[in-house]
């Protein structure tokens, strides 16, 4: 995947999971940075489990926001959001 598919990917990812996890979001860059995180957290348990995307983007962007939502919510027990 390309970098700006991966940028995008990444974002839509990111935003996504702010809005399920009910937090306010980082902003453009900081949600993400979020998504790619949690594409490469969500890759990993994907993985794990034996499952992939198979360079689809619709998988690429569900991974992400799975691995997103993780991130999110390991964040959320450590930090107390108002």
């Amino acid at each position: 995947m390309g970098l700006l598919v991966s940028l995008i990917v990444g974002l839509i990812a990111g935003a996504l999971a702010g809005q399920f996890v009910k937090g306010r979001g980082f902003g453009l860059i900081g949600d993400t940075i979020v998504g790619l995180i949690g594409g490469l957290i969500g890759g990993l348990l994907f993985g794990l489990l034996g499952l992939t995307d198979n360079g689809s983007l619709l998988g690429s962007i569900i991974i992400s926001f799975v691995g997103a939502v993780v991130l999110l919510s390991i964040v959320k027990l450590f930090v107390k959001t108002a």
